[in-house]
């Protein structure tokens, strides 16, 4: 993990605008461009400090900027390796999809947009806090006020899949999903083994539900794995399917061991060329499998604009086909980033806890050709900050900006909020439950990545799981009960050192 260290400077804060939410906030008020304002150069800078310039000649870095992400993948074949009796490979392991994966507190826009949210807790660790950026869209629409989708799912029917809890999981889903549907929605089903085929064009439900059950019952396993041509058929079924008015999406399903043609995502991505950017069309990743490539499905999801998931099991399936998915056909925002100044004055390092794969240079956070993420209604969005403050500091501590298009004129559009020093909660165990959840789950994949700097206080897999364990009956949340439980399996499996 990056350690950003910032050197005493002379001159203060920008006064700007602030939106202040959750239990850190003083006053609020939001910042937005206008409609017809211009790309980038139409905002003014993020509330940031004026800097001195090392000797070297070279600006310290008091800028953190990364791409929104709400993949939550890693954190759920995490909990499936440790299931299976095994830690996770460190490689795997994304702080971000841990944080990720439990509901926040967040206040929430009313239209279109984002509420930004800055809080933090002192760790009693050598003047170290967590501060917690979140960010959160408006509330899902009922399932009756969103856009009709148009589906293409890209199944896999590898030999691999052949395995329980892979295809058979995926057709459960597929049928359950399909009923779930409205009568207004298509879908459109891909298969690829050694080959690729589109086993069903495009197809409005209405009266057609049983061409689609049809389709999904034949799915049988068949061969090695031509990732590449499934993804590239996926998309070619998309566009000539496509929908004016509706989300137009692929869907892969796959455990993602790519054997066949192409098999890394730069090559896989080269294929699809722009019609992912000129037609709209994102890409959502369903992992599957105990064996599971997931840098593969993580790099396809970045790189098709998308996000990804994993899922072990019919509940989790079921969760993810019938509400998560309707939830994510909607986009409220394209190519999101967040930028978070962190004032030198008050603060001496920080660290961002994850989103290595999501970096942006801090220069790129208002090029609207750099990549960001996209993102839909009721979601929400967390990064965890390991801060150092100065001794009896007072004043802002970090501002929070985040910059994303609208979804439909690619106009730009921001939000900020801030932190001061007063609003820090005095211990992580007076904090909020939902920050102590972030916290926790932070803590858990910082020690799964053993990566030999520990995040402040770091408490070891046992107190750890005890507080787990504690925010699970105070919250009375079945996903807080599951991360406790993923961290007993990791506590008796051993080997990992959780303490400082």
């Amino acid at each position: 993990m990056k350690t950003h260290r910032i050197p005493a400077l002379l001159a203060c804060t920008a006064a700007t605008a602030l939106l202040l939410t959750g239990c850190g906030a003083g006053d609020s008020s939001g910042s937005k461009a206008s409609d017809g304002a211009a790309r980038g150069d139409a905002f003014p800078a993020p509330s940031a400090p004026a800097t001195e310039v090392d000797g070297d000649g070279a600006a310290p870095d008091h800028l953190s900027t990364f791409a929104l992400d709400v993949d939550t993948a890693s954190y759920g074949y995490a909990r499936r390796t440790l299931a299976d009796g095994e830690l996770p490979d460190p490689s795997t392991v994304r702080p971000e999809e841990f944080v990720n994966s439990f509901r926040q507190d967040y206040d929430r826009p009313d239209g279109n947009g984002f509420s930004v949210t800055v809080d933090g807790a002192r760790t009693g660790d050598d003047d170290w806090s967590l501060v917690r950026v979140g960010l959160a869209t408006r509330a899902a629409d009922n399932e009756s006020a969103r856009p009709p989708a148009a589906l293409t799912f890209v199944v896999d029917v590898s030999g691999s899949m052949g395995e329980p809890g892979r295809l058979d999981l995926a057709r459960h889903s597929l049928d359950t999903m399909t009923d779930r549907l409205r009568d207004d929605d298509s879908v459109a089903i891909v298969t690829f083994s050694a080959d690729a085929e589109t086993v069903l064009p495009m197809t409005r439900l209405g009266d057609h539900r049983a061409r689609v059950h049809d389709a999904v019952d034949r799915l049988r396993p068949d061969d090695s794995t031509n990732l590449g041509a499934g993804v590239a058929t996926g998309y070619d079924t998309a566009v000539q399917g496509l929908r004016k008015g509706a989300t137009n999406r692929v869907v892969l399903v796959s455990d993602a061991l790519a054997n066949t043609g192409d098999t890394d995502a730069d090559a896989i991505l080269e294929r699809i060329g722009t019609d992912r950017r000129e037609h709209g069309i994102t890409l959502f990743g369903v992992g599957v499998g105990s064996d599971y490539g997931d840098a593969l499905m993580e790099q396809l999801a970045d790189r098709g604009d998308g996000h990804t998931v994993y899922v072990s099991d019919e509940e989790e399936a079921r969760e993810v086909f019938c509400d998560d998915l309707p939830q994510n056909i909607e986009l409220t925002a394209r190519d999101a980033k967040a930028q978070v100044a962190f004032d030198p004055d008050t603060v001496t390092d920080f660290r961002l806890v994850g989103y290595e794969d999501r970096a942006v240079a801090d220069e790129d956070f208002r090029d609207d050709r750099v990549d960001g993420g996209e993102v839909g209604p009721g979601h929400t969005v967390t990064a965890l900050y390991a801060v150092r403050t100065r001794p009896g500091a007072e004043g802002r501590l970090a501002t929070a900006t985040v910059h994303w298009l609208d979804p439909d004129t690619r106009t730009p559009h921001e939000d900020t909020g801030s932190l001061t020093a007063d609003a820090l909660h005095d211990s992580l165990s007076t904090a909020p439950a939902r920050f102590q959840v972030t916290a926790t789950a932070a803590y858990f994949a910082d020690t799964l990545r053993h990566t030999g700097t520990p995040l402040p206080a770091t408490p070891s897999l046992a107190e750890l799981a005890d507080r787990a364990h504690a925010l699970a009956d105070s919250t009375e949340d079945q996903d807080v009960r599951r991360l406790a439980r993923a961290i007993d399996e990791a506590d008796r499996i051993g080997g990992l050192d959780g303490g400082r």
